[in-house]
């Protein structure tokens, strides 16, 4: 019996860019051939830099963009050639939380409206049952029912955030894509909207597919972490090992920059100079060669697979994979 609820198989996503008269675009891969799966009531958390395509990944999955190749299966039913009328009724059961909890809500409708839209379209109730199934979200998100007559403008960025979620779970989908859902938002605010969504996923058995540039918040609410950079995945694993034993020079780049209160938690890290590189003219090899203190010869003339250590973990990297070999690097 498959336990997966969704299995995304070597997607890649190309955009083109630039161009004018007498020149052509520019073809930049945005996702590079990436592959993972998220578990039944399970939930992954994909960080990365910002530009490393993980919120262009997010939505690929439920084909808000297009992807260029691969595969996309939810629910034993591969995506990538369903026509449109299909796909909606996929995305009853596949929603999205967006970033910016400003931009993703109409200014000119009630919360009442935005949050009716979704369960019209699809049907899911019948129109006596709307508003009860409203206020029902409302409250469900922490939020009083008596909210629903009013607009965006009268909500903070954490409310809004929650209304956000509220519609995205007013259909009752078993899978949630959550694209950045805390980074607009206060500190304090994060930590609330941090545990709403931990707290939902408990008791909705949702599956949640979590990004995030910050590993510090994904340890919060994710079983499993996939680390991004330039497209591609170069490491995954349980969130404790994660944590615990970065195996990639880029994992504990961005570990560092999210580190827990515990001096026995410190390790030493390497250096590492420069900024990530244009997805334009990305380098040879391993992406991260030229920002990797540990890079050898072959890092940039070849780029490594992500292969299977062994616990879960899957790394990309040729120093770690020979280590753990046991041959010489």
């Amino acid at each position: 019996m498959n336990q997966n609820i969704l299995a995304v198989e070597r997607l890649s996503k190309f955009f083109e860019v630039g161009g004018r008269l007498f020149r052509k675009p520019a073809r930049v891969q945005a996702v590079a051939d990436v592959s993972f799966t998220i578990g039944k009531r399970t939930s992954l958390g994909l960080v990365g830099e910002s530009g490393c395509g993980k919120s262009t990944l997010a939505r690929c999955l439920l084909r808000l963009v297009e992807p260029d190749a691969g595969r996309i299966v939810f629910e034993g039913q591969d995506l990538t050639d369903l026509d449109r009328a299909s796909m909606r009724a996929v995305r009853r059961l596949a929603q999205i939380i967006f970033q910016d909890p400003y931009a993703s809500l109409n200014p000119r409708r009630t919360v009442r409206q935005t949050l009716a839209e979704p369960l019209r379209v699809h049907g899911t109730v019948q129109e006596k049952d709307v508003d009860s199934r409203i206020e029902a979200a409302l409250e469900e998100v922490g939020l009083a029912a008596d909210f629903a007559s009013r607009y965006p403008h009268e909500f903070s960025g954490g409310q809004r955030q929650r209304i956000g979620i509220a519609r995205a779970l007013i259909l009752q989908p078993s899978l949630i894509v959550a694209d950045e859902p805390v980074s607009a938002l206060d500190v304090s605010v994060q930590a609330q909207v941090l545990k709403l969504l931990e707290r939902l996923r408990e008791r909705r058995g949702l599956s949640l597919l979590f990004v995030s540039h910050d590993l510090g918040v994904v340890r919060h609410v994710c079983d499993r972490v996939a680390v991004m950079y330039l497209g591609r995945i170069v490491e995954e694993g349980p969130v404790p090992e994660i944590f615990d034993r970065p195996l990639h020079p880029y994992t504990r780049v961005l570990r560092a920059a999210s580190p827990v209160p515990d001096p026995r938690a410190r390790f030493a890290l390497p250096r590492v100079v420069g900024e990530i590189p244009s997805a334009m003219n990305p380098p040879t090899g391993c992406a991260f060669h030229p920002r990797c203190p540990n890079a050898m010869p072959r890092c940039s003339q070849e780029a490594p697979a992500l292969t299977e250590m062994g616990g879960g973990r899957k790394v990309a990297c040729f120093l770690v994979q020979a280590a753990t070999a046991g041959t010489p690097s």
